[in-house]
């Protein structure tokens, strides 16, 4: 890794990573058009969270730029569990959707477990549901032919292209969430990444010391500047994946924050920026893996 004396930390940007994946794409895309199988991207949306709102939309955007058909379920806050779970059985039935999400976070009153597992696996666009994550588990050096979790990925895939390698890296991840968190951990442990995991979270002492013992470290604990300068080892990589909102006392407007605070950057050899690293990679992985299922039901992978 680079000495930090060598200048700031380098972006590692995610917005124009994402958007060299998705020109990829394109290619792809029409691949297995030729072959008679259209890619479908499918959403199902509860409610109307701003930040899922707007989320959903720049993915039926994305679907658009690369030639993935959108396929869109919107439905009110009020909808029991039981419209929700037939918007799934839809989904699952539905020859013109390749892979969907079901936007979270549910309404309060949802079992959000009970939901994401009725999604077909071959059908789960986030790579979370438990078959699909029990395949992590299992296969840790076959290939991966079912989805693998977009965010994880999403880091993996932008640090090395920016020419990270993180084969026998000490990677400390910071937060234990479904989405990152837990997930991550089984992609960097595979042999294909190969990389020493620490798992951190609100029950663990001296965070700042396994900080500072990590290579590369992934924050997604959602606590606006949990990661300081002090707390990273000069020439680390640091991935900013958490979000979280904060009021303004001035202004009585909130304000995202991701987990990493001002200075590291001047620590640090590579640092996502928060917003434009790591979420417009999620996005676009989140493409990636319904074109891959377009591919495998075309004879293409």
């Amino acid at each position: 890794m680079r000495a930090p004396w060598e200048g700031p930390a380098q972006v590692l940007d995610g917005k124009a990573t994402a958007a060299a994946i998705k020109a990829e794409l394109q290619t792809r895309v029409a691949a297995v058009r030729e072959r008679g199988v259209i890619p479908g991207l499918g959403t199902i949306l509860v409610g109307e969270d701003p930040g899922s709102v707007t989320y959903v939309a720049g993915k039926h955007r994305d679907c658009a730029e690369v030639g993935i058909e959108s396929i869109r379920i919107d439905l009110p806050a009020t909808a029991s569990p039981d419209e929700v779970m037939a918007a799934v059985e839809r989904l699952n039935q539905d020859p013109a959707c390749t892979g969907y999400i079901v936007q979270l976070p549910l309404p309060q009153g949802m079992d959000t477990n009970q939901i994401l597992e009725a999604i077909d696996p071959e059908k789960d666009a986030d790579g979370l549901h438990p078959m699909n994550l029990g395949r992590l588990v299992l296969r840790v050096s076959e290939p991966i032919t079912s989805p693998l979790p977009c965010t994880p990925r999403a880091v993996i895939e932008l640090g090395r292209r920016f020419g990270l390698d993180f084969n026998g890296k000490d990677v400390c991840v910071v937060g234990r969430g479904t989405t990152v968190g837990r997930s991550i951990g089984l992609l960097l442990g595979r042999k294909d990444v190969n990389a020493t995991v620490t798992s951190c979270h609100t029950g663990t002492q001296d965070l700042a010391t396994k900080c500072r013992q990590a290579d590369v470290i992934v924050a997604a604990s959602g606590v606006a500047g949990i990661i300081t300068a002090d707390m990273v080892k000069p020439g680390a990589a640091v991935f900013d994946v958490g979000v979280s909102r904060v009021l303004d006392p001035d202004t009585g407007k909130s304000r995202l924050y991701g987990d990493v605070a001002d200075g590291v950057d001047r620590v640090a050899a590579w640092l996502t920026p928060n917003p434009g690293g790591v979420g417009p990679m999620t996005r676009a992985l989140l493409l990636v893996n319904v074109v891959e299922a377009a591919e495998r039901a075309a004879g293409l992978a």
